[in-house]
């Protein structure tokens, strides 16, 4: 079981609107999180539509597990789009819960629930495991420690049922990227593969506790049936670029 970490230091998210946008921060040169004031449930970031595309790969997770709140982006799409779908979040920065108003982010329910936690324990101590994790954990430093050791993506593996898909968001910038992306594959083995984002920013990776990577169906890039068409508008794009990244492994 891995260590138990020292709390971090909580810094205080920044919450501004600027041009139609809620934008969430911890230092003025890294945004975190943005919402469109005029569509709040959209999402409005290209890694976030980049995320989703363990849709190409299970349309039906029975619960979805969140590691990283922020303005709840993720969160809010799963919760509309995805309505049989038990989720739950996990945080570890109160001041970021309590902004879950100002970002439109649902009251918790039968099926969806904010948790005030540290994501490492979240998926070494859960025994309810889960069909998909993502992982989108930052503070004003980048990634924390506790989020991108070699026993947080172990346990990461462990938490997930057979045929379950992590994705994490990582920023290129950081030095230790390549590092993280050596960790997860050990983890995981080869069911692991990475897509860049159009401005060369985030690097998303997928991981399967399986084999569903091993083939791309033609079906992947159509709409799923349980996927609305408002969606499924916002993700299409971006899904056909996952699947030509794939065809390139």
């Amino acid at each position: 079981m891995p260590a138990k970490s020292a709390p971090p230091l909580l810094v205080p998210p920044v919450v501004e609107d600027i041009q139609g946008n809620r934008i969430l921060h911890f230092s003025a040169p890294e945004m975190q999180s943005r919402m469109n004031l005029l569509q709040p449930d959209a999402l409005d970031l290209e890694y976030t539509r980049m995320m989703m595309a363990f849709l190409m790969f299970n349309a039906t997770p029975e619960r979805i597990a969140m590691i990283g709140l922020g303005g709840g982006s993720l969160p809010k799409f799963c919760y509309r789009y995805l309505p049989k779908a038990q989720i739950e979040v996990v945080e570890i920065n109160p001041g970021v819960i309590a902004l879950r108003d100002e970002f439109k982010v649902p009251k918790d329910d039968a099926r969806f629930a904010i948790l005030e936690a540290d994501g490492a324990q979240f998926v070494t101590e859960r025994q309810d495991h889960a069909d998909v994790l993502l992982v989108d954990g930052f503070d004003r430093k980048g990634v924390p420690a506790q989020l991108s050791s070699q026993d947080f993506y172990d346990a990461c593996y462990d938490y997930l049922r057979e045929g379950g898909i992590m994705v994490v968001n990582l920023h290129l910038s950081d030095p230790q990227q390549g590092e993280f992306v050596n960790r997860i594959r050990e983890s995981f083995g080869s069911s692991v593969f990475e897509v860049l984002d159009d401005d060369l920013t985030n690097s998303i990776v997928f991981a399967c506790k399986g084999d569903r990577f091993d083939s791309l169906g033609d079906g992947a890039t159509r709409r799923p049936d349980t996927l609305s068409k408002d969606a499924w508008r916002q993700l299409m794009p971006t899904f056909r670029v996952v699947a030509a990244t794939m065809t390139l492994r």
